[in-house]
């Protein structure tokens, strides 16, 4: 007779002994793609609390960025696209950047062996809110102090996200690509929208 495994359940808080573990850090490149609202900046460090990796109360600001377009659209978009189909007016109420750090940035790489060194699973970027918001501040005060977490995308994890803490002082940049309904952004929406099985309106 077979039984079935019982249901993993949240993923646990952050282990007591994560401040003497070594982080598995990555340097990454300056590139970074950002889909935003029409009516804000590219560049904006959230203190919400609403957001996967926000500091739970509020101790600090997350800025965050994808490694290319696609996984920008996905992880802003997928959601509200993959339960119906988008419309053209809300594609026009967002914009894609190409956002530059002013420094290569030190984040912990959640997209593979990382995962296990600290003690997490795949329910880190896919599971409960809540519980991630606990990791992040702890990531966020380990000694080692990353400049944010890399993980691989809920939506498509064969794609690389970011959340940088607002320790990252400096001068960013950010270079506008229009919005989501423009002429130039045409054939990536249509791209991403035709590799997910997402619908358009006219």
């Amino acid at each position: 007779m077979s039984t079935v495994p019982p249901e993993p359940g949240p993923l646990s808080p952050p282990p007591d002994d994560l401040p003497a573990r070594a982080l598995p850090l990555r340097v990454v490149g300056s590139r970074w793609y950002r889909v935003h609202g029409a009516r804000r900046g590219a560049v904006f460090f959230g203190r919400t609390g609403g957001n996967r990796f926000d500091a739970p109360g509020g101790q600090f600001g997350v800025l965050y960025l994808a490694a290319d377009p696609a996984c920008a659209f996905i992880e802003t978009l997928g959601r509200t696209a993959s339960r119906r189909p988008m419309s053209l007016r809300e594609l026009s109420l967002h914009r894609m950047a190409l956002v530059q750090p002013p420094r290569p940035l030190r984040l912990v790489d959640l997209t593979g062996a990382g995962l296990a060194r600290i003690g997490a699973d795949a329910r880190l970027f896919a599971g409960e809110h809540a519980v991630a918001r606990q990791w992040s501040l702890a990531l966020f005060l380990h000694p080692a102090a990353p400049d944010g977490i890399l993980y691989p995308a809920r939506h498509d994890p064969s794609l690389r996200a970011a959340a940088v803490f607002d320790r990252v002082k400096g001068r960013w940049r950010a270079k506008d690509l229009g919005r989501l309904d423009d002429a130039g952004n045409r054939a990536l929406v249509g791209e991403v929208l035709d590799r997910y099985g997402f619908g358009l309106l006219g």
